[in-house]
């Protein structure tokens, strides 16, 4: 009840106002977001990247509803992609990016669709200029059919472009089977929206083995897993699933969020293991960080703790 709640929270206008004028807040948001700018967002990968780990930036928004601010989005991903670049981080995919469609103007009301597309394709050739790559962030279910069909169009000229399936919907072992294919790259998640039981499973039980599925049907196949997951049962059955189907260390990796078990993100790393870690920065955090404490109980300690210490 408790994560169906704050994914309410996560669409409210009034708590959104209400959390983010918070004086405490913020103090507390930045355990899970790197900073607001692109110059924190190249320092935190940095910092990741020279611990032996890799690095994905997401530029936070979603939902844009004006094409200007679509726009400003695309130019921020752009100021990244340079950024990285002349820090000497992009080269060999150390750190790419992750660009939600939404962001791009997906949801505009007259061609959405297409301006999303133009703007990722822009995305995806200065990533490519730079040495780098693109993960298409999965959204609601709503979005499945649209972002999956815009990683098609893309894959046309840029075959390294990411894909993101959510192991909580009914339907992803079927879309693991259709993406677990030569070069096509796949981050596994669990998902983190507010989905109905009509297309999702809604029990913590019922997403671990739908996640196992769909892990095994990755790693059986021809592709390149990305299993994106804090949970260590996950992560042993992940390591299983490779050595089961002769995978080698690097053809393969492992995800997990910015401010979340590092500890076990730099262990990994050190074992040999591809670690990924997902960073997000920007100003726009409220939906995503409401995401992250409907995620884990702990999270959420954390943030009640947090705010009960510092008043």
């Amino acid at each position: 009840m408790l994560r169906q709640a704050l994914l309410q929270m996560s669409k409210s206008h009034r708590v959104r106002s209400i959390v983010s004028g918070a004086p405490l807040t913020r103090s507390v948001v930045t355990r899970f977001i790197a900073g607001s700018s692109t110059d924190d967002g190249v320092r935190a990968s940095s910092d990741i990247v020279h611990s032996g780990r890799l690095v994905t930036l997401d530029n936070l928004g979603e939902d844009t509803l004006d094409v200007h601010q679509a726009r400003a989005t695309r130019d921020e991903y752009l100021r990244l992609l340079t950024g990285l670049d002349d820090a000497g981080l992009a080269e060999g995919g150390r750190a790419e990016v992750s660009v939600k469609l939404s962001a791009l103007g997906q949801a505009l009301p007259s061609g959405g669709d297409r301006i999303a597309l133009d703007h990722a394709r822009e995305v995806c050739q200065a990533a490519e200029k730079v040495g780098t790559t693109v993960t298409l962030d999965m959204e609601d279910h709503t979005t499945t059919d649209d972002t999956l069909n815009a990683l098609r169009e893309l894959r046309r000229d840029f075959p390294s472009v990411g894909a993101v399936l959510q192991a909580y919907l009914r339907r992803t072992e079927s879309d693991c089977r259709d993406l677990a294919t030569a070069g096509s790259r796949v981050r596994l998640c669990k998902g983190a929206y507010d989905e109905p039981a009509s297309v999702a499973y809604t029990e913590r039980s019922e997403v671990d083995r739908s996640y196992v599925r769909c892990a095994r049907v990755l790693m059986a196949g021809q592709g390149y897993p990305m299993l994106a997951t804090h949970d260590p049962r996950m992560v042993d059955i992940g390591g299983a699933l490779a050595r089961r189907y002769g995978r080698e260390q690097g053809s393969y990796e492992f995800q997990m969020l910015f401010g979340i078990r590092p500890d076990e993100q730099v262990r990994l790393a050190a074992s040999g293991e591809r670690m990924r870690v997902y960073v997000p920065y920007g100003d726009d955090w409220y939906g995503y960080f409401m995401r992250r404490l409907a995620e884990r109980p702990a999270n959420t300690m954390f943030f009640l703790r947090a705010i009960a210490t510092k008043g």
